[in-house]
């Protein structure tokens, strides 16, 4: 079983489907890694390699005075 460094790991809490958590918990076990590491892996499968955000400046409309 592989171990992991909690040193860099931030501590998250997330509200699932129970059934889902008990096939995650049990596929884990099946491949020997733990819930954590079937879940970052999951995470990284599914999201793209870079997020990009931008921020967007919405300015207020010009008020034209007759």
């Amino acid at each position: 079983m592989t171990t992991t460094n909690n040193n860099h790991k931030q501590r998250i809490t997330i509200f699932m489907d129970p059934a889902i958590a008990k096939h995650a918990k049990a596929e884990a076990v099946i491949e020997e890694i733990t819930l954590t590491e079937l879940v970052e892996n999951a995470l990284l499968n599914y999201l793209p390699k870079e997020t990009v955000i931008k921020k967007v400046n919405i300015r207020e409309p010009t008020v034209r005075h007759s």
